[in-house]
This record gives structure tokens, C-alpha cells and sequence, in this order.
């Protein structure tokens, strides 16, 4: 049995024993930190092929196979993508005085290179905080480069200074499921059944943040981890800006009454899939951004919102359309998948925090939706 065929046995083990020592039932959120990052085992833990343009088999234009990859993020498609971003961030090194880089979960290291290769000197220092050991690997390999300016981090310094970047970060994090069920709410979490995974409810006091109208059954999520996250963020960022890439709503569009299934997705193979309990550890398991309680959040804890709308108008705003003109044919087909609505240009949304900046945004320019929120 090969290693990525006993990822679910094992997985599911791990998670059974979890479960059992808690007493026969755990919440969704700690279902999705074991199946994404149980040590070894995880879906982000493990060997298993997650970025790139194909699923294993097909072959693309240029005749290259598909690796085995599960789904592709913005700088895979489109080296553009990390250069427009440069642009905003060298308007807030410029503002604040820094030459510092942060980035989470940097996937194949493929933004981080963009990132460096726009910047070059303006940038001193570029720290990586990733909880995948086989993706270091990746982006170590890739940035070698720029080795000199390169290092990983488990966590952060007592005080941060520059900017921060975060693409398809905030999905990954774990959420609890609330579930209403014949008018009342319960909090959705695995158990056990004759050794399998299996849904369960428990009456519960969690609530959404807004009261979703009518007695029909909902499904929705609440996001603890990932506004801990922005919390902390706040509790280092001494000045500079965070900017956070990612699919996701405004809480009133993310709670409207007919959103009645949740949005907790899984993506394997370029196909996506709302079964997080089946083939743990073989596939990522999301869940869209609640943007407004991010930036609650943030601004509860001492930032400011210097910005927020879609990746169509922030790219546009960061001079991605004028890039696109020199470019060849295949290269600009490929960038406008960052624009397009039915692409990813409505979908992902841009949200910029910050202490410490004064200055206009370049990336909200136009099309500022912080009104919104």
C-alpha cells in the first residue's frame, strides 16, 4: 500500500481515538485542524501533490502533464498577480519607513518569488510562516534566489514592522458548523458509527453573528480561528499593513436567509466536493471568509480598515490591465482568469489592515467597498 493510500486509514484513526478520548463527539473545527494538519497525516502535513494548473493525467496547452495537483491559487496562474501586489506593497513600505515582508502559508513559494524578483532592494527581510513541512521544502527550493533574505518562522517577533500578505490563508482555518434544526440550534460535529465518520448535533448556545430569519433549516459557519488570527496580527503589527486574499462575503451576504447550506467545500483533482468526512487527509477542506467579521475583528483590536473590494478592481488598481498589454496572447488569457467575475475577479475579495498608514491605498482606488462591510 503506497503512502497516499494509507493516508485516510491512518488519518481516520487518529481523528477516531480524538473523538473517543473526548468523549465520543468533537466539533467541526477540530475535524478540520486534524484532517488538514495532523502531524504526518494531514492534508497540509503530507507528501500529497495540492498546487498547480492540472489534476494528474490531463496534459495543458503547453503538452506538460498534470502533476497530481488538487486546485491552483492566483500567483500559480498568472505571474502578474504577484507583481500588481508588489505595487500596493511598495506604496506601504514607502509610507511606513520598512523593508520587511511577511507571508502565511505561502503554498510553492510561487507569490513569495513575484514578490521578490517586483521588489528587490526595497525589500531587507522576507519571513515565512507556513505549518507544512513539505511545502518549505517547495519554497525553499524555489526561493533559493534569494536565500539571503529568506527565513522561516514558527511565530511572530513581539513587534512587526512593514506588511503582511496572506492568499487563500483565512479559508484554511477551522470553523464550527451551527446548524438550525426544526427552529432550533445545535453546533454540527463528527462521532463515530461502526468505526466510521459520521455527522452529529448537539443543542448549543453559538449563535451567527446576525439572526437569519424564518424556521427553515440553515447551515452556516462561525469563524473563531480565523478572527484570533487577525487578533493577533494586531497584537504585533507596530506599523505597516496586512493584506488578506481570499473568496468569501460581507456578513450580509454571508448570513442572507437563502445561503441556507453553508460554504464549507472540499477540493481534490480540480473538483470540488461538500463531503469533508470521506478521503480525510487526500483532499483541502475551505470555508469562505466572513470579511465583516475580520474586520471587526481587526479594528477591536486597534487597526484601522484601509481597504476592501474585489480582485478584479484591486489588481486593476495596481496597474495589472497596463501589464497585461505587453504580454503574449497566452500569457493575457491567463491573467484575465484573475479578473473575470466567473473567474475569480467577484468571487475574492481584498481586505487591507494596517496601523501606522496614512496614504490612500493604490489598490482601492476605484471600487472601494469598505462601506459594505
Amino acid at each position: 500500500m503506497s503512502t497516499t493510500e494509507s493516508i485516510p486509514a491512518n488519518l481516520t484513526r487518529i481523528i477516531a481515538d480524538a473523538i473517543e478520548k473526548a468523549g465520543g463527539w468533537m466539533g467541526f473545527d477540530t475535524f478540520m485542524a486534524l484532517a488538514l494538519y495532523a502531524p504526518g497525516w494531514g492534508y497540509y502535513a503530507n507528501g500529497s501533490a495540492k498546487f498547480g494548473q492540472m489534476p494528474q493525467g490531463l496534459v495543458g496547452e503547453a503538452g506538460v502533464e498534470g502533476a497530481g495537483s488538487d486546485f491552483v491559487t492566483a500567483p500559480e496562474i498568472s505571474p502578474l498577480f504577484g507583481q500588481a501586489l508588489a505595487r500596493q506593497v511598495a506604496q506601504v513600505l514607502e509610507a511606513t519607513g520598512t523593508d520587511e515582508l511577511w507571508e502565511f502559508g505561502a503554498g510553492t513559494g510561487a507569490l513569495a518569488l513575484q514578490l521578490l524578483d517586483a521588489l528587490g532592494d526595497r525589500v531587507r527581510s522576507y519571513t515565512i510562516v507556513d505549518l507544512s513541512d513539505s511545502l518549505k521544502a517547495r519554497q525553499r527550493e524555489r526561493l533559493a534566489g534569494h536565500a539571503g533574505k529568506v527565513q522561516w518562522a514558527s511565530s511572530l517577533p513581539a513587534q512587526m514592522r512593514g506588511v503582511v500578505v496572506g492568499n487563500e490563508v483565512l479559508d484554511a482555518m477551522p470553523v464550527q458548523l451551527l446548524a438550525r434544526v426544526a427552529g432550533g440550534w445545535h453546533e454540527r460535529g463528527v462521532a463515530l458509527a461502526q468505526g466510521q465518520l459520521v455527522w452529529a448535533d448537539k443543542p448549543s448556545t453559538l449563535r451567527p453573528p446576525v439572526d437569519i430569519d424564518g424556521e427553515h433549516d440553515y447551515l452556516t459557519e462561525i469563524h473563531a480561528q480565523g478572527e484570533a488570527f487577525v487578533r493577533t496580527l494586531a497584537d504585533h503589527l507596530e506599523a505597516g499593513a496586512a493584506f488578506l486574499l481570499d473568496y468569501g462575503f460581507p456578513e450580509s451576504e454571508y448570513y442572507h436567509v437563502q445561503r441556507s447550506g453553508g460554504t464549507v467545500m472540499c477540493h481534490r483533482a480540480h473538483r470540488a466536493d461538500a463531503d469533508p468526512l470521506s478521503d480525510v487527509g487526500l483532499k483541502d477542506i475551505t470555508a469562505h471568509v466572513n470579511f465583516t467579521g475580520v474586520a471587526v475583528a481587526a479594528q477591536d483590536a486597534g487597526l484601522d480598515v484601509l481597504g476592501y473590494t474585489n480582485q478584479a478592481h484591486f489588481l486593476m488598481n495596481c496597474g495589472l490591465v497596463e501589464a497585461m498589454q505587453s504580454q503574449p496572447l497566452q500569457a493575457r488569457v491567463a491573467a484575465q482568469k484573475l479578473l473575470m467575475e466567473h473567474e475569480m475577479g467577484e468571487l475574492f475579495k481584498v481586505v487591507a489592515l494596517g496601523r501606522g498608514v496614512d496614504v490612500p491605498l493604490l489598490g482601492f482606488a476605484r471600487g472601494d467597498r469598505t462601506h459594505r462591510l
